[in-house]
């Protein structure tokens, strides 16, 4: 099929079209993404094991994520297609089920990460085991699908968009009461790396910071939010008002990860115990405050129940836009809840199911970053609203960084 800027016969154009604040939420739902349950695995285990030295990939990752959401957002107002779509339509029969497979291997392992954390702070809240904590949280998730289908897409983001809030002020009370250096806070803004372990763990970070699944959904999001803008005045508007919706959710996401990087270089380098989200939890109740402990669980709580949702929706839309088939995303959610459940059930480390799983997304950034700035790129799918060539230029520096990261990783994995 051939590319084209038309817009799908079934969208829609509201009678009315929010303005102003009301514009706002589609990226607050993808930020979810940024700081679910993986993050604060890799984001700890940065800070614990080699204080600032790696904040700077935190910066970089999340500065890159503005630009990579921005487009997807884009792409779904202008086009009325989602990310999977375009490739759907575009890629033939054995590529399309072949690219299906790895993006389902990276929903797959975003959702373990997701189950795995709300479990986890279920067991430090409430001491209750870890399946059954990873089957509240998967019920839980449920819950908020269906409010999802029956109340519509503004009291998710809504429902979203306050668990975003809890998780924030959950992850950054320590630093109210850490002392960080700034000398070292600044040094840690200088790119480099010590070792092939600190090549591992940042390629983690990256892929806990710009998620695959959040490009695929946020394009996605867009659409169903705004519906069909024309061309013209009407759509620069609603383009605007998604640079500030990106632009705002990925500030407060990326400074939730980089309080927690700082707060565990401030606190846990050490620190025995700390090679685990439960040890660094009690080190940090224990140099901070019981209470930054209590408030560091629910944050960690509220992020595994919010990203879990956001992550199955995703796995939803990725299987309607590159089989053509649609299920209930509430039955997906008990079909993906499984590994995660026999994950837990067998004993293995949690914490370290949660940084594995992260670097799995690493290795899918590339096949959701690629195609999107192809496509964007692409007057016969833009229109007028096609990347200008600096937004080209960076974008595809992006894509060149992460690829390179990620080919870097397999070597010195390979190399031992």
């Amino acid at each position: 099929m051939t590319d084209t800027a038309t817009r799908p016969a079934e969208a829609t154009t509201p009678r009315k079209r929010a303005a102003g604040l009301t514009l706002l939420g589609p990226a607050f739902v993808a930020a979810i993404a940024y700081v679910d349950p993986g993050n604060v695995a890799a984001n700890l285990t940065a800070g614990a094991k080699y204080g600032y030295l790696l904040l700077w990939v935190l910066v970089a990752a999340n500065a890159s994520a503005v630009v990579v959401q921005y487009l997807s957002a884009k792409l779904g107002v202008v086009t009325g297609k989602s990310l999977p779509e375009h490739l759907g339509l575009r890629m033939r029969r054995t590529p399309r089920l072949l690219f299906w497979a790895q993006a389902e291997v990276v929903a797959a392992a975003t959702d373990i990460a997701e189950v795995i954390g709300g479990a986890l702070a279920l067991h430090l809240l409430f001491g209750l085991p870890l399946v059954a904590g990873g089957v509240i949280t998967g019920v839980v998730s449920m819950v908020i699908l269906l409010l999802q289908n029956r109340r519509g897409t503004r009291a998710f983001e809504a429902v979203v968009t306050a668990m975003l809030a809890i998780l924030t002020v959950g992850f950054c009370a320590g630093l109210l009461f850490a002392q960080v250096s700034p000398t070292e806070l600044v040094a840690g803004l200088v790119p480099r790396f010590e070792g092939s372990g600190s090549v591992l763990l940042a390629a983690s970070m990256l892929g806990a910071t710009v998620m695959p699944h959040a490009v695929y959904l946020h394009s996605a999001l867009a659409r169903d939010r705004h519906g069909d803008v024309p061309a013209g005045p009407e759509r620069r508007r609603v383009l605007v008002a998604t640079r500030w919706d990106v632009g705002l959710a990925l500030v407060v996401a990326g400074g939730v990860n980089i309080c927690m990087l700082v707060l565990a270089a401030a606190t846990l380098p050490g620190v025995e115990g700390t090679d685990s989200i439960p040890g660094a939890q009690a080190a940090i109740a224990a140099n901070v405050g019981p209470v930054v402990g209590v408030l560091f669980a629910v944050g960690l709580l509220a992020s595994g129940l919010a990203s879990t949702s956001v992550g199955c929706m995703a796995g939803a839309e990725i299987m309607k836009g590159l089989l053509h088939v649609q299920i209930p995303v509430v039955v997906r959610r008990l079909v993906t809840l499984v590994p995660a459940i026999v994950l837990l059930a067998v004993n293995a480390d949690a914490t370290l199911l949660l940084v594995v799983s992260q670097v799995v997304l690493s290795f899918g950034i590339a096949f959701a970053i690629v195609p999107l700035v192809v496509y964007t790129s692409r007057r016969s799918v833009m229109g007028d609203d096609v990347n200008a060539m600096p937004t080209r230029v960076v974008a595809g520096s992006i894509a060149l960084v992460i690829v390179a990261l990620n080919v870097t990783l397999v070597w010195l994995t390979l190399a031992g």
